[in-house]
Formats: structure tokens, sequence, C-alpha cells
């Protein structure tokens, strides 16, 4: 690889030292690198962080510093560019993030040698219905995430699978996530860990009101569409889709969310040979 492009946690990196010293190392080493300013909210709404129209043709990588959560907003604004991203950690647990602070420069080195591999990580679609008007349309690497909005109170839920009605939930939430995302919030509530690599759709409850809800894992084929239920002062209060725990849309009773596995990938570098195993039982353990 000879050119970089560097997206930076400006609340992890204030000052920009670690990026510039990242770009510093790599002029040393006769390669290109820039760094992305501060970009100006896009009112539009077609980028969260990163706007893909300033990162030139010539980049072969994009480095993120910061954690999981700035990765999934740069994975998903430059998702359409087909640029491999490598996640550098800059703060204390991070399972996206493969590199820490101590570790870069060993890392920049092996992605000059091209001592890496690329992997291809599948994400979702979604998209959200009032009646037959589309409310919006958005993708995850993650999660979605449909969880009630307003009062202290649960939400009805009814699930279909390619049409075919599946299960209703009486629920604070439904997380529908990725292998990527299974490790996540999913992991957080009960929900499977599932390897990165895998294809496959999980879908978790959120603290269910019953003794016998649990995980069910999905082939990666499948369309799921979750249906806002009419009880528990759903017609007051609402729910809330959550795309990544960013870009989010209200839903009322009746509303629904279609959900398929996207067309797009975000890919990610690994520069170590350590396996999903080890690096599950190491976050594990802290």
């Amino acid at each position: 690889m000879d050119t970089f492009y560097i997206i930076t946690n400006y609340q992890k990196d204030p000052e920009m030292t670690v990026a510039h010293e990242i770009r510093e190392y790599l002029k040393s080493k006769g390669k290109t690198c820039y760094i992305q300013q501060k970009e100006v909210e896009d009112p539009q709404g077609r980028y969260r962080y990163t706007d893909a129209q300033h990162v030139s043709d010539e980049v072969e990588c994009v480095l993120v510093l910061g954690g999981d959560g700035t990765l999934l907003q740069a994975a998903r604004d430059l998702v359409d560019r087909s640029i491999p991203l490598l996640g550098i950690n800059m703060g204390t647990l991070g399972y996206l993030a493969e590199i820490d602070r101590k570790n870069i420069f060993p890392a920049l080195d092996k992605l000059i040698g091209g001592e890496y591999t690329v992997e291809h990580r599948m994400m979702l679609t979604g998209t959200a219905f009032h009646q037959s008007r589309r409310m919006l349309a958005d993708i995850a690497l993650n999660d979605i995430v449909i969880s009630r909005n307003g009062r202290l109170r649960v939400v009805d839920f009814n699930v279909y699978v390619d049409g075919a009605f599946l299960s209703s939930y009486t629920a604070d939430g439904i997380i529908i996530s990725t292998p990527t995302g299974s490790t996540g919030y999913n992991l957080s509530v009960g929900g499977p860990i599932v390897a990165p690599e895998a294809s496959l759709i999980l879908l978790t409850a959120i603290a269910p009101h019953t003794l016998n809800s649990r995980p069910i894992v999905l082939p990666d084929f499948v369309e799921i569409t979750i249906e806002i239920g009419t009880n528990h002062g759903t017609d007051i209060d609402g729910a809330e889709a959550t795309f990544d725990g960013d870009t989010s849309v209200k839903l009322s009773s009746g509303d629904r969310i279609v959900i398929t596995r996207s067309m797009r990938e975000a890919l990610m570098i690994k520069t170590k040979n350590t396996s999903f195993l080890e690096i599950l039982r190491e976050k594990m353990s802290r």
C-alpha cells in the first residue's frame, strides 16, 4: 500500500497528535497520507462524519482512529467506495478496532509490506414504512435496533420472516444483528456470539416479558419484517428504529421496518494472525 487516509475521532485525539505521528511515519517510508479535516454536518444526510467525495481515488487504505463507533461511521460513509479500513482503538474496549495504540507502527509496517488480509463483513439494509409510505432507508454494519420511545413501558412487536408470521414479542425492543454486531448490543442482552465472517442474521429480544423467549439465528437470505403492535400505549409514545446507534426513525402503531442483507459489504483489514476465539477470550477477560 502506498496511499492512506486517516479518519480520527477528535474527542479521543483532540490535537490530532496521533494522526500527525502516523502521517509523518508513513511519509518517512515514502508513502502518501491524508488526514481528514473536521467535516461540517451534512444537512442532506448523505454522510454521518466523512464525506466520501473528499477521499481521493488513489487511497488504498483508510486508518480509523477512535473506537468501534468511529469505525462503524466510517464503514457506513465509505461503503460505496470499497476501500478497506483498519481500526485503531484509542479507547478501552473494542471488538472492531483491531490495533491498540502501542501497536500502530508495527501494523503500518505490515500494511506497507503487504502482510495483511481483507475480511468482507456483511451489512444490513432496513426500510421503514408508515402504511405504504417509505420513511427512511439506511444500512448498518452492526445492528438495527427497534426499541421503545418515550415512557418506560414495553412495546409489542410482530415478527415476520419472508412474509410468514414468526412470533409476537412484548419487550423493551428487538435487535437485528449481523455477525459483526454479535459482540455489541446483542451480546449485552444475552444474544449469541458469532464469528464475524459468518453469513447469518441474529434476532434477539431486549428484556422480553416472557420466560420462553430465545434469540433466533436466521440465514442471511431471508427478509425480516418487524411490525409495531397496538398495545401498551405504543400509539401514544411510539417506538424508534436505530441504525448502528446513529441514524434513527420514529415508528408508531402499525408501522413496519423491513430488513434484509445489504448488497454492499464493509472491508476490514486484519494484520494479526490472532483467531476470533483468541480475540474474544482476551476482550472478555478484561
